[in-house]
């Protein structure tokens, strides 16, 4: 984000605020009441915003780390689109042989349990 875009949300913010000043006076409240409610708004607004925030930081789904899974994503198959049919194969029986090894390690354990 640009310097400029910054300062024109942040103007925007204002003018949005300045806003629901006049609107709430224009409703009928008095000065005091109309600043206090268009508070209110601002700050609720700003806390649902930090709120959504923290949800996508919990969640891992922030634009960086979309980023990250799809450049790995692209790097693997640009990867095995560079393997030989010799290497695919191999790939392939040793993802085969360690899927026939996971059930047989998990039997075992729960056996002995």
């Amino acid at each position: 984000m640009r310097r400029i875009d910054v300062i024109g949300i942040g103007f925007g913010i204002f003018l949005l605020g300045g806003g629901l000043y006049v609107g709430f006076r224009l409703a009928g409240l008095d000065g005091l009441s109309a600043g206090v409610w268009s508070q209110v708004i601002f700050v609720g607004g700003i806390l649902g915003w930090v709120g959504t925030y923290l949800f996508r930081v919990v969640t891992g789904n922030m634009t960086y780390g979309e980023q990250l899974k799809d450049y790995e994503e692209a790097v693997l198959q640009k990867r095995l689109d560079e393997m030989s049919p010799e290497q695919w194969a191999e790939l392939q029986a040793k993802l085969e042989a360690d899927q026939t090894a996971e059930p047989e390690a998990e039997s075992s354990s729960s056996s002995s349990s």
